[in-house]
């Protein structure tokens, strides 16, 4: 079944309506999934805007209290990049040596490089986009990434992103409350809007690189 979301995984409106009590227990497991077990077409803003917006009325029929929800989120969403994590670490390196042909050796290495110039806000701004924020954890593990920087800035991403993200489902529902019957148009923004970050800061590496060329010249 397709809805203008997509898949009818991708809709939470759809999941809240079939499972009922169990949607809570579902979203926490895809956004585990999403976070770092390789599977990165899953609808974590969606379902974390949407948890957001269930919660700032009961008729959406959503009966779990944002003071529970909210730190489960940020807890599956940092296990899953632990997960990821120990994954890269444990598979990363025969996959860096093999040098193949998606995952190169080069990648690894400017990732690694990337990690050096941005330090720890790379982790953080890689959580708000998608697919990246499934991959970073992956390259960050095989790249041997010291673990307590990894976790420690993990652990911020996860409670920046679940509670902005939440956060606007919660006031942007009580600010309109219609917006729950036009809720695929209220996530195409967010996820518009989770992927400024990165590329504001490709537009500044693009910057950068392109002034640094007079002077390597």
């Amino acid at each position: 079944m397709m809805h203008s979301l997509g898949p009818s995984f991708m809709d939470p409106t759809y999941l809240l309506d079939q499972f009922g009590g169990a949607f809570f227990v579902i979203a926490l497991l895809i956004v585990f999934i999403e976070c770092g077990v390789l599977f990165p077409i899953l609808p974590g803003d969606s379902l974390l805007f949407a948890i957001g917006l269930f919660s700032s009325s009961a008729k959406y029929n959503f009966h779990v209290p944002l003071y529970v929800s909210v730190p489960l989120l940020m807890i599956v969403a940092f296990a899953g990049n632990v997960v990821g994590y120990e994954i890269g670490r444990a598979v990363g390196k025969p996959i860096y040596e093999r040098d193949g042909r998606i995952l190169k050796k080069e990648y690894f290495e400017k990732t690694n490089a990337f990690f050096d110039k941005h330090g720890n806000k790379a982790l953080v701004i890689g959580r708000f986009v998608p697919i990246v924020r499934t991959f970073i954890t992956l390259v960050a593990g095989a790249g041997r990434m010291d673990r307590k920087r990894f976790f420690t800035w993990s652990a911020v991403g996860a409670v920046l992103w679940v509670g902005i993200v939440v956060a606007a489902g919660v006031v942007l529902g009580k600010a309109f409350p219609g917006l729950g019957d036009k809720i695929d148009i209220a996530i195409m923004v967010v996820v518009i809007i989770s992927v400024i970050p990165m590329a504001y800061e490709y537009l500044k590496h693009r910057r950068e690189k392109a002034a640094a060329a007079p002077a390597g010249e």
